[in-house]
């Protein structure tokens, strides 16, 4: 599991979050070219390295360049969409700017379709969120874990006018998680840095168990009495001895006053919203009331889709949130033809060699009612031409 720690001491800001990942490691070649593919808004990126308090850091500033016009949600989204960038950095990207809308609709009175960025909508903006995603591919972080923020006082110009600091947006963002005063005039947490980690940290406190490799730090732009940098620490977690192993989030309830039909429309919306296996366990709960245990495995960054589809699906009050390692073989899909029709076979493999092969339920369902037999006939005859042409 590798594994990026932001510790985040004197704040963090779009451009600090990709001083440090550049910082510790990404290749800068690599990173813009990848950058290039983003259609729609045009930028120069000037990149150095300056001293913060002693201390040497990497600086990024996003120059925009022709129409800085006010998006909405939408209009971000198609950017990202159109470009050529992988699905992973597309996600990451347009979770991190739905938040931003979420928070910003909530301060306006709006909804998040309706409102317009401003600030957060523009060019630099862009460059930053989806930068930090492709700069988090590229070092191949599979976990963030982010220190607590610390959060100024005064007051900013902005597009509404002069607002208090923290900003609005920034503290709608920070619900949630353990923020403390920096003791200084000025904005150490943006709504832009607040939207990155609360959207991609899968947890906030401390530094986890780890071998720290490489060690980034970012230059923001302000000057306070402490070096103005954002470190990133990255490294391998204790799960590095094993291949192919992913964190995931367990979001799980107890029920036992709920109707079981519903169960069956909340299954389809956590699968809907991203979860990777929702099951029910008998259990029985207090005064030997018979219920069930909703269990969801799902991304870490789906944690809070999910817990919020149980939490107003179901007649719960409460779920409980965990993290687990998850290791799984490497799948690949196949179609075979059989007398029933072509059935595709799921595929997993341990490095090279092939230890399961499984035929497609809803394929195998399909078939068996088409031509009147039994599924299990057609589920052997999708084997057997499986390793007729592919002999064990």
């Amino acid at each position: 599991m590798r594994i990026a720690y932001f510790d985040c001491f004197a704040g963090i800001s779009g451009d600090m979050t990709l001083g440090a990942l550049l910082d510790a490691g990404a290749d800068e070649s690599r990173f813009r070219r990848k950058l290039a593919k983003l259609r729609g808004i045009e930028f120069d990126l000037r990149i150095s390295k300056v001293v913060k308090n002693g201390i040497q850091a990497t600086d990024v500033t996003v120059i925009p360049k022709g129409d800085e016009s006010h998006r909405r949600l939408r209009d971000v989204s198609a950017i990202i969409q159109s470009s050529d960038l992988s699905d992973k950095v597309k996600a990451r990207s347009i979770d991190v700017f739905r938040r931003l809308a979420e928070a910003e609709a909530t301060v306006h009175g709006a909804t998040p379709e309706e409102v317009h960025f401003h600030e957060v909508g523009a060019v630099d903006a862009i460059v930053d969120i989806v930068g930090a995603s492709i700069l988090l591919e590229i070092l191949g972080i599979e976990q963030v874990v982010c220190s607590p923020l610390p959060i100024g006082r005064g007051f900013v110009e902005t597009a509404h006018g002069k607002i208090p600091l923290p900003a609005p947006a920034t503290v709608e963002l920070t619900k949630g998680i353990p923020i403390y005063p920096a003791g200084v005039e000025g904005e150490p947490v943006t709504p832009t840095g607040a939207a990155i980690v609360r959207t991609l940290a899968s947890e906030f406190g401390e530094a986890p168990t780890m071998t720290v490799q490489a060690v980034g730090y970012g230059a923001g732009k302000s000057e306070f009495p402490f070096p103005n940098v954002l470190r990133v620490l990255v490294g391998e977690s204790a799960d590095a001895d094993l291949p192919s192993v992913e964190r995931v989030s367990v979001v799980e309830t107890n029920i036992d006053d709920m109707n079981p039909e519903f169960y069956e429309p909340v299954f389809d919306k956590l699968f809907a919203a991203g979860a990777l296996d929702v099951y029910l366990t008998p259990i029985y709960m207090k005064k030997t009331r018979p219920g069930s245990l909703l269990s969801a495995i799902c991304p870490i960054e789906r944690t809070k889709e999910i817990s919020d589809i149980i939490l107003t699906e179901t007649t719960t009050f409460g779920v409980r949130i965990s993290t687990a390692s998850r290791r799984c073989l490497e799948r690949k899909w196949e179609t075979v033809r059989t007398k029933y029709g072509d059935v595709r076979i799921k595929l997993g493999f341990m490095g090279d060699r092939l230890v399961s092969a499984s035929p497609e339920y809803e394929d195998c369902k399909k078939a068996a009612e088409s031509h009147g037999v039994p599924i299990r006939r057609v589920y052997d005859a999708a084997i057997a031409a499986y390793y007729a042409k592919h002999p064990r």
